[in-house]
């Protein structure tokens, strides 16, 4: 009798230590999709999705994802209302040849993208504006942001925590 109950409270305490799971560790994927914006108009949406990731291709040096997902942009953006600018800005992003040159470009598409999403209304989430004085020799440079945490898409990981929200 001692060894079944011993037993059975080995396996009732086992199922409790498995049951339990660490939610701060989640999948970066995961944390930026809980930490998304969202917005009533889907179209917007999933533009504002696309920007993200090329703002995170940026970030990372990627010259090759950022031009995917300028194309990418580029494609739903014609179905956002008063995007023009931001299909022209998009445009010379995909077509540009080296990640200086994109990231130059970047913040005329992050200007036009902002004007975008101040237009349109969140569902859920929380939006950023962040700034780096430096960008751009010296002008500066805005970008928009799911997070509060600075992630330079201008300098990358040379100068990864350089700007303000």
């Amino acid at each position: 009798m001692k060894t079944k109950m011993m037993m059975l409270f080995l396996v009732l305490g086992s199922w409790g230590a498995f049951a339990q799971h660490d939610h701060a560790k989640m999948s970066d994927e995961k944390q930026m999709d809980q930490n998304m914006a969202m917005f009533k108009d889907a179209k917007l949406g999933t533009a504002y999705e696309h920007y993200i990731n090329l703002k995170n291709a940026l970030v990372a040096s990627k010259s090759d994802d950022a031009k995917k997902s300028a194309n990418g942009l580029q494609k739903v953006l014609k179905d956002v209302s008063g995007s023009a600018a931001a299909i022209e800005a998009t445009s010379k992003l995909a077509s540009a040849s080296d990640l200086t040159e994109q990231r130059k470009l970047f913040s005329t598409l992050s200007n036009e993208m902002t004007t975008l999403v101040k237009g349109g209304k969140l569902s859920m989430g929380m939006l950023y504006l962040e700034y780096c004085p430096m960008a751009n020799n010296n002008t500066g440079g805005y970008w928009l942001s799911n997070e509060k945490e600075i992630k330079n898409p201008y300098f990358g990981d040379k100068m990864l925590k350089c700007g303000s929200v």
